[in-house]
């Protein structure tokens, strides 16, 4: 099974340019199912249902997301009535679930959401949260996708090594920065630090740049706006033994939106 998992989509410019390029992309690339990072979909921070559903009928089959998630009160909605999950950790009373076992070419694909700690507001121990959940997980589905979104590259590659063997990928999003240490870990299991960002490029983190560096040099409050600029699309594409969940390889892409 080929696996697509999408870098964090930052607004409007990332949900255009995913329209006209993910199917392309799943063509390309014998795509089963994809999966991608929706924290920041709606105006670059949390998601919302207008949004979501874009995202769904690019082609995603199902969203992630992370810290930014309940910043738009209608998150609550789309994590209610839509396959997009919240981080586990945000632990048993908070909205929606923190993964999802969706079939795909008659085998179970379990998608997960942690969210690190280091750097980050406080929350349940990631570590934990999936300890305690893992084997429930395992009984559903031998194919476990792991979305780590965290700020230390430390924390994620601590769950990398955490997981080897148990899940099928662990991929690293929340930075926005791609990293080149795609491995597969233990001879099972897919890693990447950081998966990357869908949205622009000539910006910081998908923020007008100017912006960034005037909170930088004056410590002042600073709305930042979404750039709209040098647009792409990062990700992985990770191949998976469908009898086993057993990772064969993983290999990052790009695509970037024609002028």
């Amino acid at each position: 099974m080929r696996i697509l998992f999408i870098g964090d989509i930052v607004g409007k410019p990332a949900r255009n340019f995913l329209k006209e390029a993910l199917p392309q992309i799943r063509n390309q690339e014998q795509i089963d199912f994809a999966i991608a990072n929706g924290e920041n979909t709606a105006g670059g921070s949390s998601i919302t249902p207008d949004t979501a559903r874009e995202v769904f009928d690019c082609g995603v089959d199902v969203i992630t997301t992370g810290d930014h998630v309940f910043k738009k009160k209608e998150s609550r909605e789309v994590l209610a009535n839509m396959e997009v999950v919240r981080p586990l950790n945000y632990g048993e009373f908070a909205a929606g679930k923190g993964y999802v076992v969706k079939e795909v070419k008659g085998s179970n694909v379990a998608i997960i959401n942690l969210l690190g700690r280091v750097f980050m507001n406080p929350l349940d121990c990631p570590f934990k949260a999936i300890r305690d959940n893992i084997e429930d997980i395992k009984r559903q589905a031998k194919i476990i996708i792991v979305d780590m979104h965290a700020e230390a590259t430390s924390e994620k590659l601590a769950m990398g090594y955490f997981l080897a063997q148990k899940v099928s990928a662990v991929i690293g999003t929340h930075t926005h920065i791609p990293t080149s240490d795609e491995r597969v870990i233990e001879g099972f299991t897919a890693y990447i630090t950081d998966v990357g960002m869908s949205g622009s490029f000539d910006s910081i983190l998908g923020r007008e740049k100017h912006q960034v560096i005037e909170h930088f040099l004056t410590n002042m409050p600073v709305r930042f706006n979404l750039a709209q600029g040098d647009v792409r699309i990062q990700g992985v594409v990770i191949e998976v033994e469908e009898e086993t969940g057993k990772a064969l390889s993983i290999k990052r892409i790009e695509q970037k939106k024609e002028v």
